[in-house]
């Protein structure tokens, strides 16, 4: 038998090098969730906000070992330097979830200005572009690694005065399913989560100023009520996960049914 069993102590094998998750738009909503959900899954998390203080007060209240960094996703040189610093400071990058993005307040086409059709592209979609060929550097040299994209119902249906915004969630959809074709012999698989309502900050915000009608919106939901954060970051966890390691290229609905619903 050996020595060192025989008398209790074991052979010293060391714990495997935490996974590393960045998350853009972290510091609060759906992305403080996701933060949350892969830290607590032992993750070293690197989140991204526009904020860049209250990006780093996230990752002080997640405890030694994560990051918070401040960056404007529509800014190219600003997230190559971001992504790199992050992979600098982990050696690795093993998960990537696009969560950034702004709210587009209702406002029929005709009155749409370019300007915010313009910036709702820049943050959503070249923002998930850049943010994703970057990291992408790091997981195809990895040869192995997860992209998760927030997709929406809004690029999924036609939902009336959600112009810009549906059709830069449609975008985003497509990209997902290129970017997985492109990269699945390499390792890299790439998916997305299309959430339905979901109770956030912004939401609350949006029902105190009348601009949706909360009662309307949980009828109209099968399940009868709005998701929780964590719902939707327990999703985008799946999809990151090895339990979803056939997986890609897949847009999945965590809508309380929304999409599905067919009546009047």
């Amino acid at each position: 038998m050996n020595e060192k069993v025989k008398s209790g102590v074991s052979e010293h094998r060391p714990k495997p090098e935490a996974k590393v998750c960045v998350v853009t738009g972290g510091a609060d909503g759906i992305g403080w969730a996701c933060v949350q959900h892969f830290a607590a899954e032992g993750y070293r998390v690197a989140l991204i906000d526009l904020r860049a203080s209250h990006a780093t007060a996230r990752a002080a209240e997640l405890g030694e070992g994560h990051l918070g960094m401040g960056a404007d996703v529509a800014d190219e040189a600003a997230i190559r330097a971001t992504m790199s610093e992050i992979a600098a400071h982990y050696g690795r990058i093993d998960v990537l979830v696009n969560n950034a993005g702004i709210g587009e307040p209702k406002a029929a086409t005709l009155d749409q200005s370019l300007e915010a059709f313009d910036r709702m592209f820049a943050v959503h979609v070249r923002g998930t572009f850049v943010a994703s060929r970057e990291a992408a550097r790091v997981m195809l040299a990895q040869r192995a690694g997860a992209i998760v994209n927030l997709c929406s119902i809004a690029g999924r249906a036609g939902i009336p005065t959600r112009n810009a915004y549906g059709a830069a969630k449609a975008a985003i959809e497509s990209l997902t399913r290129s970017l997985a074709c492109e990269w699945a012999r390499e390792g890299v698989r790439v998916n997305a989560v299309a959430p339905g309502y979901v109770a956030t900050e912004l939401v609350d915000t949006l029902v105190r100023n009348g601009q949706l009608d909360l009662a309307a919106i949980e009828r109209r939901t099968p399940l009868g009520r709005l998701a929780e954060p964590l719902e939707i970051a327990r999703a985008v966890a799946f999809l990151a996960s090895d339990a979803a390691s056939y997986v890609t290229g897949t847009v999945l609905n965590v809508d309380g049914g929304w999409l599905a619903y067919g009546g009047v």
